[in-house]
């Protein structure tokens, strides 16, 4: 696995694990030597888990949009920046870096980003593996209601396996590096 792409906030959250916990992924993906693809922000566990990775000698792809650079958000060490016009080129950039997806907490941009790759695994459009980062219980409810989904066939039980899910870094990175993406039949709308 060459990169990485992190998804996660641009707030530290309330609990100080989670910025040990991406210090630790960051730290980690530099000793592995995976490169970080992420929105390119230094703020927030954003910016921690970047700085981990830059601070053992690691590489750092950054994208983020120019609205935000304007803002003075964007990190200021990364190995490389890209900047882009929109959050749409900003996704679609980062995913084409990227040979897997982790989400460590975050709030609705988090979400929106980790669902949609998510999504195009379950369309086959890419068969690289996307993993919750379970921090502190942090995603507890959304894997419950994943499951539940599943329940109420919403979700197919062949897709729920894309969902990969860990609290320890270290575990989350095995399961990436053992993963092999299900075959999956494309979904034929006919006959719902």
């Amino acid at each position: 696995m060459k990169r990485i792409c992190v998804f996660c906030g641009s707030s530290v959250g309330a609990n100080p694990r989670y910025v040990k916990a991406a210090q630790e992924l960051g730290y980690l993906m530099a000793k592995k030597n995976i490169g970080l693809v992420y929105g390119g922000a230094s703020v927030g566990i954003m910016g921690e888990v970047a700085s981990a990775v830059l601070k053992e000698g690691g590489n750092v792809i950054g994208v983020i949009p120019s609205f935000m650079v304007e803002k003075e958000l964007a990190h200021p060490g990364l190995s490389e920046l890209k900047i882009v016009n929109s959050m749409h080129e900003r996704k679609a950039l980062m995913a084409e870096l990227s040979d897997g997806f982790i989400a460590l907490p975050g709030g609705f941009g988090t979400f929106e980003e980790f669902f949609e790759v998510l999504t195009w695994g379950q369309l086959s459009i890419h068969t690289k593996p996307c993993g919750l980062l379970n921090i502190c219980n942090y995603y507890d409810k959304l894997i419950e209601f994943i499951d539940h989904s599943v329940k109420e066939k919403f979700v197919k039980p062949e897709c729920r396996v894309l969902v990969l899910t860990d609290s320890e870094p270290e575990k989350l990175l095995e399961q990436f590096e053992n993963y092999q993406a299900p075959e999956l039949k494309l979904l034929d709308l006919s006959k719902t």
